[in-house]
């Protein structure tokens, strides 16, 4: 995986969308002070232009503003997410179900993002590294779910990761080197997960988080495209 075929080309493009958030803030700020990236872009509601998951022109804006930027596009990193908002919070049990809650947490942890492969998965360059990555949940896993609840987390980011899944299947048929991967970072200490820590659970800085999953990301192969993993680079069950 250190090979010098799975390093990504110098000089491109990386862009965070979800930059106003605790974890976008942190990787947006490791990023503008890597030596391969030439700049580092942050896009979010309240960035210019203005990029609302729920509303892809303004998608599909902020990949035409991207794309006269005239830079390779080398990194993508979505780092939105909704777990709990607007007097929402993760279900207990089905008797919570609200098609509303549901509605909103598909809207942004799986419809928005593939808005975004959509628009921005064309701007990755055909040859040389280049990296779409969206930041998922080990809840999302259905293999690994044990517990019960939460039933709109879980199930809108499994649906991320097949859509993620898909989209990496149909990217390696004309650009061989790029990834498209879905990444789990872990327990974060951001306003998303403070109301959910428990004692014991190993809580990272949004620093600590950025680290990692950079260190994943710039660690990850073209064989690893349409993969899920944790934020030290091991791979999350389905």
């Amino acid at each position: 995986m250190d090979k010098s075929s799975d390093a990504f080309p110098s000089g491109g493009l990386a862009i965070v969308v979800g930059s106003s958030g605790g974890i976008g803030q942190a990787l947006l700020g490791r990023l503008a002070t890597q030596p391969r990236s030439s700049a580092a872009l942050g896009l979010g509601r309240r960035s210019s232009p203005p990029l609302d998951l729920t509303d892809e022109e303004s998608i599909a804006q902020a990949a035409r503003h991207v794309r006269g930027l005239g830079a390779e596009v080398r990194l993508v990193i979505d780092a939105t997410g909704f777990l709990h908002m607007d007097g929402f919070t993760p279900e207990k049990s089905w008797r919570d179900l609200d098609a509303v809650h549901m509605a909103r947490a598909f809207a942004v942890n799986a419809i928005g993002p593939a808005l975004l492969m959509k628009h921005f998965l064309p701007l990755l360059p055909r040859q040389g590294k280049s990296v779409f990555a969206t930041l998922s949940a080990r809840v999302g896993s259905i293999g690994d779910n044990r517990l019960g609840g939460w039933y709109s987390y879980r199930a809108s980011k499994a649906a991320l990761n097949q859509l993620m899944r898909t989209a990496a299947i149909e990217l390696g048929r004309t650009r061989p080197m790029a990834l498209c991967v879905a990444l789990h970072p872990g327990t974060v200490a951001t306003p998303l997960s403070a109301p959910f820590v428990k004692s014991g659970l190993e809580v990272q800085t949004t620093e600590q988080a950025a680290d990692r999953l950079l260190d994943t990301i710039g660690r990850l192969s073209a064989g690893s495209s349409g993969g899920f993993f944790d934020h030290r680079g091991k791979t999350v069950p389905w």
